[in-house]
């Protein structure tokens, strides 16, 4: 097992980490966001809607009653003998008012029926932001601080791993100081040649 480590680029580290803050940031900014639209969307029809079409109940109603009234008038007092008045601007006005309180109530009643569904949508919502907030609030955090620990520990590695001489260069001196005392030592003399009579050699 090699006790090498594989470092290509301490950069890239460096660059994952801050391209983690930017997730978090810019994640938690569009949560914000989200949170923020939901709920202006809910208080808008249970609110300013609700209000409106129970305003718009009470004048539809009122518009109603009143135009009975002008049709009653009508049909009392411009009557001629015998004769019953036609009362058309009258009978239009009635039958107007009467279409728009139909639909007051036909609104009015749409908020009252959706509104509790779209809070139960809304808090279910917010539950699942807070499941992903989790995300860029805690683990983000996390995961930064295993990549700066890992930063630091592999800075450390590369100042206590600087340059060494190889073994090739050492061997290759040794070689020749080797070759060097070799060279130095006196040669041995050649062996004297035997005398052919068979006397000692000359």
């Amino acid at each position: 097992m090699s006790g090498q480590a594989d470092v290509k680029s301490l950069d890239t580290l460096a660059l994952v980490k801050a391209a983690l803050a930017a997730y978090a940031h810019e994640t938690n900014q569009g949560l914000s966001e989200v949170e923020l639209d939901g709920r202006r969307a809910v208080d808008y029809l249970t609110v300013d809607r609700a209000g409106y079409w129970k305003a718009e109940v009470r004048r539809a109603n009122d518009n109603v009653n009143q135009a009975i009234k002008d049709l009653e008038h009508c049909r009392a007092f411009k009557k001629v003998g015998n004769n019953q008045p036609s009362c058309v601007e009258e009978k239009k006005a009635l039958e107007k008012a009467r279409r728009r309180q139909a639909v007051a109530e036909q609104k009015a009643e749409a908020v009252r029926h959706w509104t509790p569904i779209v809070q139960q949508q809304f808090r279910d919502t917010c539950v699942r932001l807070v499941h992903f907030r989790e995300v860029t609030d805690v683990d983000c955090p996390k995961a930064m601080a295993q990549l700066e620990r890992m930063l630091r520990a592999l800075e450390a590695y590369r100042e206590l791993s600087g340059p060494r001489p190889t073994g090739a260069e050492t061997g290759s001196s040794g070689g020749a100081s080797v070759a060097r005392q070799a060279n130095d030592q006196p040669e041995a003399p050649p062996p004297a040649a035997p005398n052919p009579e068979g006397g000692a050699p000359a």
